[in-house]
């Protein structure tokens, strides 16, 4: 990669101009190639992986399980996942013998959302309280956040670049072009496990209070103008 532009509005301090070269020099490669090439332009220990270990993240995990085995992936541990959810983490983590890290909410404010049932009165302030503020608080320890965001699953993240910025940090999106037939070929072809509560008739998988079945991310947050928590807007 051409030498970075600086710029002091983002933790890796990448200036506009390096941040588009940086789209023309991955468009053309694929989700996996895009992950080989990350390690080699950035330090890998700044670099910052998430999983919601919902529907389908075998494939986004077990591309990164064996490019970085020694990758920390981080979970946002809400207090309010499905049991099935976590039983799909560790199972992941014992299959591919992931490192992963929870990040939690406060527990005094994550008792209040609870309490207070911000999920029904509040959920952007609910999701700000388990999500967000808990990724925060470790964000800034890191240039890169890796996420497994495709474009087809909301009209908010067909918008999205490979890389952008986003709240102070770059965001490295190297699913964001794959096809959900793409994504479903893999799965069938290396054999992954789908979350559990995908037979159910779960398409996208969230916190139980917010989660119903649904294709697509009909079934989150029923009745509510919300579509995304709040970590990629």
């Amino acid at each position: 990669m051409s030498e970075l532009v600086q710029s002091s509005s983002n933790s890796a301090g990448l200036s506009t101009q390096t941040i588009d070269e940086l789209n023309h020099q991955y468009q053309s490669l694929s989700f996996e190639a895009r992950l080989h090439r990350l390690y080699q332009d950035f330090k890998p220990e700044k670099i910052m992986v998430t999983s919601s270990f919902a529907a389908t993240s075998a494939y986004f995990l077990h591309i990164i399980s064996r490019i970085r085995p020694e990758q920390i992936i981080f979970f946002i541990d809400t207090g309010f996942h499905f049991p099935e959810t976590l039983l799909y983490r560790d199972y992941l983590i014992g299959l591919y013998h992931l490192k992963v890290e929870d990040v939690k909410a406060d527990a005094y404010q994550h008792q209040y959302s609870e309490k207070e049932k911000l999920y029904e009165t509040d959920p952007d302030f609910c999701c700000s309280i388990n999500k967000i503020n808990p990724l925060e608080a470790i964000k800034s320890n890191f240039d890169i956040w890796v996420s497994s965001l495709m474009s087809w699953q909301t009209d908010h993240r067909a918008g999205f670049d490979v890389f952008e910025e986003r709240r102070g940090i770059i965001k490295f999106n190297p699913m964001i072009d794959v096809s959900r037939e793409e994504r479903d070929a893999y799965i069938l072809e290396h054999k992954l496990p789908f979350h559990p509560l995908v037979n159910d008739g779960y398409s996208s998988i969230g916190c139980t209070h917010c989660t119903v079945k649904g294709e697509g991310r009909s079934g989150r947050w029923m009745g509510k103008p919300k579509t995304e928590c709040g970590l990629h807007l």
